[in-house]
């Protein structure tokens, strides 16, 4: 043809098949492209997409009347449904098989788990009409549900493809509102993986830019890489198409395939010839590469790109065959065992409390948090400092009116009622004993919001921990939480008590062995005289001053008492301070000992014990037995992962019989 004709793909083609000479369509590739295609058949058909691993597929799209059927009909040498409207109503997979011309065709069709032989050709399309009928219902819906056609029959190409609906914008009547956003969905489904190849069916009379198959390819495949695109209808609109496909302004990366549709009675031989002349004869479909027109390149190009997709593919197909298998497998021995008697259920209960004891360990008495490293509520021991802390802070500060205008009014007031016969420069003990008890009595008001604190944040622990390591027993939760939260609530008022017990003791007398007591009151006396100085002096302090380790106080009210009198206050007053700092840290250590002891009983002594008795005491034995009786959730788990494990090993071993028969023939795109 010269320079005259227009190349789309540069690399040298197959010189096309002419139906007098070969089987029209069958190639030399069939030999190897076989077991490819068998084994992805039968990984469609195990439908191990379903499992979240794509198949390399031909997916083929087109507008309504765009000639989608002519198409696959001049492939498979059979008639398919035709009329006005929608003919395909549901994803056609057409499995086309080459064999010898001695054997007989064999067709049939699978949908719903049974298989439709077809006797005749000629009833293949009725055949196909009455499966769609019974799978989408017998007016002009769609449905999702794959109907499979199977050919084998001389002349044919190996090919599986896969025909979806035509894109049509406007429903007819019978069908739904959404028709077009129903078969757009679907559509998308199937083109969007990265394994599928797209066979663009387009009219040569309408302007490509326009067609909505090109538009939905170009969304998922914006370089045209996986996109080939078949032009129908050639003989209908020959001026300018050389021009349509040589410009490619749409992006079809695997090229353009012209082709005359069937017409009339026309059988598939004849069809062929005709369509042969055309491109050979026709003074502007001529001119046109013959690389690039005629059913039987276009099958040649489909075999070619599908055995090297496939032989690319399957590989990635294996692993991901083998990871989800390992996934599931890993799942499903995660699962508890199906426990068959009271023994087995005993012991399924002692381990789930060994291993649940074990992470309560780590998470309040050794301070480990390796399970929950990023959730700082289950830092227990932290937590826990930081609640101590919290509260010896509380109880040691003095509040606002202590260091305000009340500053030593209630010692002087105390002095007051606690004279006595004796010598004048000794302090009364009993005034001593009195603002104890008050202090001690101050906080047997708050501690116990402490208690139910500290408690109630432990039982959150114990009973996170123990629903965790219970979750594959859901019908023991319920008895497993109320003991925890019994033994809990127990435990919480053991620590209410023994917190009462310490406080009377406090409340009794007053002793300490520390030495931090006089060095604390010798210190602060040494600022009795500054302090003294400052009531004297008006006109110099002011109403305020500053006192080192107590902070700003109020003297204005204390000028007008007698000097003696204050300066006893002043001196209760740092008494009282320096001891107090030794009662509210002794009690703050017992507490943290008696609650370190008290964790260490309830995770390694009492939780078992009693969390067992709930479960198989005289009143709670028939709770055991529960344990043996799966529920409903986790048997259609159990089921579903077992159904999903026999799937993925049949399709491991289909495709570890093919994986030493792949030799990649180049990249599909290239």
């Amino acid at each position: 043809m010269g320079d005259d004709r227009a190349f789309v793909r540069r690399e040298p083609e197959p010189e096309p098949l002419l139906v007098a000479n070969a089987p029209p369509l069958a190639a030399s590739y069939n030999d190897w492209i076989r077991p490819l295609l068998d084994a992805v058949d039968k990984l469609r058909n195990l439908n191990v997409m379903k499992e979240g691993i794509p198949l390399p597929t031909i997916v083929v799209v087109g507008d309504q009347s765009s000639g989608k059927s002519s198409v696959l009909e001049s492939l498979a040498s059979i008639s398919l449904p035709r009329g006005q409207g929608m003919c395909t109503r549901v994803p056609l997979v057409m499995r086309l098989q080459g064999r010898c011309p001695a054997d007989s065709p064999e067709l049939h069709l699978e949908f719903n788990g049974k298989i439709v032989n077809v006797d005749d050709e000629d009833h293949v399309s009725d055949a196909i009409v009455s499966a769609t009928d019974e799978i989408a219902g017998s007016g002009k819906g769609i449905s999702n549900a794959p109907l499979t056609l199977v050919v084998k029959k001389d002349g044919v190409p190996d090919l599986t493809m896969v025909d979806l609906p035509g894109i049509t914008r406007v429903p007819v009547h019978g069908q739904p509102e959404n028709i077009y956003e129903q078969i757009s969905e679907m559509i998308m489904e199937y083109i969007r993986p990265e394994e599928s190849i797209i066979l663009n069916v387009v009219s040569a009379t309408v302007d490509f830019s326009t067609c909505e198959s090109i538009r939905m390819s170009q969304m998922v495949d914006k370089t045209g890489k996986r996109t080939l695109a078949v032009v129908t209808k050639a003989d209908k609109a020959p001026e300018g198409l050389q021009d349509k496909v040589t410009a490619d302004d749409v992006n079809i990366g695997l090229g353009y395939v012209c082709v005359r549709n069937r017409i009339g009675d026309e059988s598939y031989e004849e069809a062929r010839l005709e369509e042969a002349k055309l491109f050979e004869m026709h003074p502007q479909l001529c001119k046109i590469d013959k690389s690039i027109v005629g059913v039987p390149v276009l099958a040649q190009k489909l075999m070619k790109i599908q055995a090297t997709i496939i032989a690319k593919c399957l590989p990635d197909i294996v692993k991901r065959i083998d990871d989800k298998l390992n996934a599931n497998l890993a799942e499903l021995n995660s699962m508890p065992q199906n426990l068959s008697s009271v023994e087995e259920a005993v012991t399924a209960f002692m381990q789930i409390m060994g291993s649940a004891k074990e992470s309560l360990r780590k998470v309040l008495l050794r301070g480990e948090f390796d399970e929950y490293p990023d959730d700082k509520d289950m830092h227990c021991t932290t937590r826990l400092v930081e609640m101590l802390s919290h509260y010896a802070k509380k109880l040691q500060c003095p509040t606002e009116n202590d260091l305000g205008t009340n500053f030593l009014l209630e010692e002087l007031e105390v002095l007051e009622e606690a004279k006595g016969i004796g010598l004048p420069d000794f302090l009364p003990r009993t005034a001593f004993l009195t603002l104890l008890q008050r202090k001690v009595k101050g906080i047997l008001s708050r501690q116990p919001s402490f208690g139910v604190r500290v408690w109630d944040y432990i039982n959150e622990v114990v009973i996170r921990v123990l629903m965790q390591h219970s979750e594959n027993y859901p019908q023991l939760q319920s008895s497993t939480r109320r003991a925890a939260s019994n033994l809990i609530n127990k435990m919480k008022g053991k620590t209410m008590n023994k917190m009462i017990k310490i406080l009377e003791m406090e409340n009794l007398t007053d002793y300490t062995c520390n030495p931090e007591y006089l060095l604390q009151r010798n210190e602060l006396m040494t600022l009795q005289g500054k302090f003294m100085v400052a009531i004297d002096r008006y006109q110099s302090y002011g109403n305020e001053i500053v006192l080192e380790g107590i902070g700003k106080v109020y003297v204005g009210n204390l000028r007008e008492r007698k000097k003696q009198l204050v300066q006893e206050a002043f001196d209760l007053k740092m008494r009282m301070t320096a001891y107090w700092k030794i009662v509210v840290r002794r009690f703050v250590d017992w507490m943290a000992l008696h609650l370190r002891f008290s964790v260490h009983n309830l995770v390694n002594k009492e939780m078992e014990k009693e969390i067992g008795s709930e479960l198989m005491g005289p009143n709670g034995s028939g709770r055991i037995n529960r344990m043996m009786k799966e529920t409903p959730e986790m048997a259609a788990k159990r089921e579903k992962l077992n159904r999903s494990i026999k799937l993925l090993r049949e399709s491991a071993e289909v495709v570890a019989k093919s994986m030493d028969r792949i030799a990649t023939n180049g990249d599909y795109n290239n």
